[in-house]
C-alpha cells in the first residue's frame, strides 16, 4: 500500500508530495520548500519516517513547484524528471524568482523525459502518467489505479480548475483534457490537487462549477 503525506510550502501554498510504499521507497513529487526552515521540515520528515527518497518528478515546471529541486538533488541526488515540453517553463524561473522574492537555486535538467502512458515505479507500485496541458504547456498527472489516487498538480482543485492566462496556458484545452482524461477515471478516485484540499472525481463532476461532467 502506497501513503501519500503532503506538506504546504512558499507563498504561493503550493502542496508537495511524498508517496512512500511499506518498504520506505518513496518519490516526491513538486518540491515548493522555498527557505532553510521549509527544507528542515521535509527533510526530518525523510528522516523520522526512514524513508529512501528514489525519485523527483515535477507535474509541472511552474516556480512554485521547483523551488525545492536544487536542494532535493544536494540532498538526495536526485534529478527531476518531468516532460521535455515543460523545460522553457523551467528555464524561464530563474528570471521569475526575484521579482517574487524568492531565494531559487537554480534546477538541475532532467536528463530523461517523461511521456503520457509512461508508467513509473515506487517499489512494486505503479503509478501511470496522464499527459494534461493547459495549464501548463505539457502538464503531468500521475495515477495509480490501484491506490485510487492521482497527483494532479495544477489541473483540478476542489470546486476550482488551475489558471490558464501564464504562458503555455489554453483554458479550452484544459477544460477537454479534464473531461477527456480526469473525469473518466473512477469517481471515487482521490486527487491531490497543487493547492489546497483533496477532493474526488466524482465531487468535481457533479459540483465543479468550472467544468461539469
Amino acid at each position: 500500500m502506497l501513503k501519500v503525506h503532503s506538506f504546504i510550502f512558499n507563498a504561493f501554498q503550493e502542496n508537495t508530495y511524498i508517496v512512500y510504499d511499506e518498504k520506505g521507497l518513496c518519490a516526491i513529487f513538486d518540491p515548493g520548500m522555498s527557505n532553510y526552515e521549509e527544507e528542515a521540515t521535509f527533510a526530518s520528515f525523510i528522516e523520522e519516517n526512514n524513508l529512501k527518497p528514489i525519485a523527483l518528478y515535477n507535474t509541472h515546471c511552474h516556480i512554485d513547484h521547483v523551488l525545492g529541486n536544487h536542494f532535493i538533488f544536494e540532498k538526495y541526488g536526485l534529478i527531476p524528471q518531468f516532460h521535455e515540453g515543460e523545460v522553457p517553463v523551467l528555464v524561464a524561473v530563474q528570471n521569475m524568482a526575484p521579482m517574487y522574492g524568492f531565494r531559487y537555486e537554480t534546477s538541475p535538467i532532467a536528463e530523461t523525459f517523461l511521456e503520457e502512458s509512461q508508467v513509473i515505479e515506487i517499489g512494486k507500485h505503479k503509478l501511470r502518467i496522464l499527459l494534461i496541458p493547459g495549464h501548463s504547456p505539457a502538464h503531468l498527472c500521475f495515477y495509480s489505479a490501484p491506490e485510487g489516487f492521482v497527483i494532479g498538480g495544477d489541473v483540478l482543485f476542489r470546486n476550482s480548475i488551475g489558471r490558464t492566462d501564464l504562458p503555455g496556458g489554453d483554458h479550452q484545452q484544459l477544460l477537454d483534457n479534464i473531461r477527456q482524461k480526469m473525469y473518466t477515471l473512477p469517481e471515487e478516485t482521490v486527487v491531490y490537487p497543487g493547492h489546497g484540499p483533496s477532493t474526488t472525481i466524482g465531487f468535481e463532476k457533479g459540483t465543479n462549477p468550472f467544468v461539469r461532467g
